[in-house]
């Protein structure tokens, strides 16, 4: 088995972004403008036993779309995705990947969509463990009062994210 997780870093418009995928597919999308350590602690952390290696042309299919998406022309990303994450945190990704482009849910949505609603806290520590940023939307979950809260990227990357889904483009 291949034992390593490809890099590369997408750079379009203001954005600066570390995409990285193993054989199977993209398993990790890091935070707007962030450096190359956040990259490397989560393989240390997540696949200890891999081995990071830059690619670009590996990465460029999921380029591909990441720039579509940026300029307004893709809503959906049809690209293989490798989750490392436990049953539940799978779960609630699968889950966050039915939020339609442009639609915002609340953490108490997406723990009655996935029929365990007395669990939000235990979703939204999944929400934030989403290694895969924008095409596993977790951008699009908001506070109950409709607030923006919690975001690995940082809420100005949420509210960027948001504000492109609703105008269709951002660069």
């Amino acid at each position: 088995m291949n034992q390593t997780v490809y890099w590369s870093l997408l750079n379009v418009g203001h954005w600066n972004i570390y995409l990285a995928a193993t054989a199977k597919g993209l398993c990790y999308v890091g935070s707007q403008n962030k450096d190359f350590a956040e990259l490397a602690e989560w393989v240390t952390k997540k696949l200890p036993d891999y081995r990071l290696e830059k690619n670009d042309e590996n990465l460029q299919p999921y380029a591909e779309q990441y720039i579509e998406y940026f300029r307004g022309e893709r809503k959906d990303f049809s690209f293989p995705v490798d989750f490392h994450g436990t049953p539940f945190q799978r779960s609630v990704w699968h889950m966050l990947m039915e939020i339609p482009y442009g639609k915002t849910y609340s953490y108490s949505e997406v723990a009655e969509k996935l029929q365990i609603p007395n669990s939000v806290r235990a979703v939204a520590g999944a929400i934030g463990a989403n290694p895969i940023l924008i095409s596993i939307p977790c951008h699009r979950v908001v506070g109950k009062n409709g607030k923006l809260t919690g975001f690995r990227g940082g809420l100005e990357m949420k509210e960027q994210l948001l504000r492109l889904e609703k105008s269709s483009f951002l660069i």
